[in-house]
């Protein structure tokens, strides 16, 4: 009888754990971008606390659902506090912080930053498989996959177009942006003209080049900085004139979500309404 008893322990300790019980209960997100897939994806009860940055809309896509979940600051001995079980964090996360919660002997995960869909699709199914959710993370995919689907086709002579962020940045080419610039059917003219990811161009390079679009990724409500004196120079304001200048909030397309292919939509409009 004893035997018998002992199998089935070892039984029972060897069995896998259900997914209900793996669920994460206290859910902490040191990372604007994972807070967008945490608050969208995991019931509202297991979200112990998001990053403050989540509330500004300036910046977040998901300000109305943080509104009435608590906010970090980032620093460890306020996440410890809340006795989490799982911390997601980013790749731009202080890293004293991430080695903090390791040695406090916290459950972390650290997201990269996507380069492609794919990669994007890879970290919600990721993020929707640690917290319990992997039903809500492939229907989140499905919808963006259909929201890309419904693009409208791309003509044979794709438009040319440039991404111009603060302090002369752009989108190079293998970067998200460049493939989704692809989707929307703009050629982009910057992966000819910078051959890094995130290279710069100077306003002598980007006059020069004549794009047929003019992409300024940046919060049009944010606040003034220097950062963002090339992106209202008067040599550029001719392409503003002949309407072939699109206003693209950076949060559009920083992060793993749906606003990829809303920043995709944005883009084909734009196209489809340059003039002739």
């Amino acid at each position: 009888m004893k035997r018998v008893a002992s199998l089935l322990a070892l039984v029972f300790l060897c069995a896998p754990v259900s997914a209900e019980a793996q669920r994460p209960a206290r859910i902490v997100s040191l990372n604007l971008c994972a807070d967008e897939l945490v608050l969208r994806l995991a019931d509202k009860e297991q979200v112990a606390s998001v990053t403050w940055l989540a509330r500004d809309p300036r910046g977040s896509n998901v300000a109305d659902l943080a509104k009435d979940v608590p906010v970090n600051r980032g620093l460890a001995e306020e996440i410890a506090a809340l006795k989490p079980d799982l911390v997601i964090v980013g790749a731009f996360t202080t890293r004293t912080t991430v080695a903090m919660l390791h040695r406090l002997g916290l459950p972390v995960l650290e997201l990269g930053v996507p380069e492609t869909l794919e990669d994007a699709y890879a970290q919600i199914r990721e993020v929707a498989a640690r917290i319990g959710a992997p039903e809500r993370g492939e229907a989140m995919m499905e919808d963006m996959k259909a929201a890309f689907a419904r693009l409208p086709s791309a003509p044979a002579h794709r438009p040319t177009a440039i991404v111009l962020r603060p302090n002369g940045f752009t989108a190079g080419r293998g970067s998200m942006a460049d493939e989704i610039l692809g989707l929307a059917g703009l050629d982009n003219l910057a992966a000819r003209l910078s051959t890094d990811r995130m290279g710069q161009l100077n306003l002598e390079e980007i006059v020069r080049a004549r794009p047929d679009v003019l992409v300024i990724n940046a919060s049009a409500d944010g606040p003034p900085s220097l950062a963002d004196d090339l992106l209202h120079h008067p040599a550029l304001a001719r392409l503003a004139a002949e309407g072939r200048t699109v206003p693209l909030p950076t949060r559009l397309w920083t992060c793993a979500g749906p606003e990829l292919a809303e920043a995709a939509r944005r883009l084909a409009a734009a196209r489809e309404a340059l003039p002739e």
